[in-house]
C-alpha cells in the first residue's frame, strides 16, 4: 500500500486507531479523521514515526458540509484517496420502549448517515481514479440483533445494506465496497465489566475469548489491499464464531 492514501473516520482511539496503525504499517499515508482534533493530532504524530505521511482532520461525520470539507482538504494534501474506512460510531443503549427519540437519531446520524455522507464523497474521488477500496465497520448485532440496542443494531444493519448497494452501483468504476462486522471486542469498556458478566459474554463465543482491535484491523487491511480487488459487497465477520 506504499504511496496510497487511507482516510479513517473515528481514528482517534479504539478500533479506528488500530485500523489506521495497521494501514500505516503497510505503507499507506493516513488521514486521521476524528471529532476530537487534539486526539487526532496525537495519533497522526505517532503514525509518522512509521515513515508515512499523515494529516489530522476534525470532522462530525453527520454534517454534510463538514464531510465535504474533510475530503476536499485530504485531496488537497495527498492528491488521491485510495482507501476509505467508515469507522466512526456511537452507542446510546436502552430498551426500545424507553429509548429517547434523540438517542435514536444520534446513533443513526453518526453510524449510518455519517457513512452515507463519507461514501458519497469517497465515490466522487474514486470514480475519477477508477480505483478505490471502501470498508465499512458494521457489527455482529446488525445481523443478529441485541436487546437494548435497537438504534445501534438498526444502524449497523442499514450499513450492511448500504455496503451491498454501493458495491453494485460502483463495481464498474473499479471500486470495491465491503464491511467488517466485529463481535465482542476487548476494549476499556469490556475490561470494566464485572467478571461474571464477561464470563457470560464469553460463553456465547465458540473461540472462548473476546476479539481485539487488531483482529478487526487485520480484516480491514485484507479488504483494502490491491490484491483483493475481486471481493466486493461482502461482510467479513470477526466474532470468534458467535454468529455464523
Amino acid at each position: 500500500m506504499k504511496g496510497q492514501t487511507a482516510l479513517v473516520t473515528g481514528a482517534g482511539r479504539g478500533i479506528g486507531k488500530s485500523i489506521a496503525e495497521a494501514l500505516a504499517r503497510r505503507g499507506a499515508n493516513i488521514v486521521v479523521a476524528d471529532v476530537n482534533l487534539d486526539i487526532a493530532k496525537e495519533v497522526a504524530a505517532d503514525l509518522e514515526k512509521l515513515g508515512v505521511r499523515t494529516c489530522a482532520l476534525n470532522v462530525d461525520v453527520s454534517n454534510a458540509a463538514g464531510v465535504a470539507a474533510m475530503f476536499e482538504e485530504a485531496v488537497k494534501v495527498f492528491g488521491r484517496i485510495e482507501i476509505v474506512v467508515n469507522n466512526a460510531g456511537i452507542t446510546r443503549d436502552g430498551l426500545l420502549m424507553r429509548m429517547k427519540e434523540e438517542d435514536w437519531d444520534a446513533v443513526l446520524n453518526i453510524n449510518l448517515k455519517g457513512a452515507f455522507l463519507c461514501t458519497q464523497q469517497a465515490i466522487k474521488v474514486m470514480a475519477k481514479q477508477r480505483y478505490g477500496r471502501i470498508v465499512n465497520i458494521a457489527s455482529v448485532v446488525g445481523c443478529m440483533g441485541n436487546a437494548g440496542q435497537a438504534n445501534y443494531s438498526a444502524s449497523k444493519a442499514g450499513l450492511i445494506g448500504l455496503t451491498k448497494t454501493t458495491a453494485k452501483e460502483y463495481a464498474s468504476r473499479g471500486i470495491t465496497v465491503n464491511a467488517v462486522a466485529p463481535g465482542f471486542i476487548k476494549t476499556a469498556m469490556t475490561d470494566a465489566l464485572p467478571d461474571n458478566v464477561k464470563e457470560e459474554m464469553i460463553k456465547a463465543i465458540p473461540l472462548n475469548a473476546f476479539g481485539t482491535a487488531e483482529d478487526v484491523a487485520n480484516a480491514v487491511v485484507f479488504l483494502a489491499a490491491p490484491e483483493t480487488g475481486y471481493i466486493t459487497g461482502q461482510v467479513i465477520h470477526v466474532n470468534g464464531g458467535m454468529y455464523m
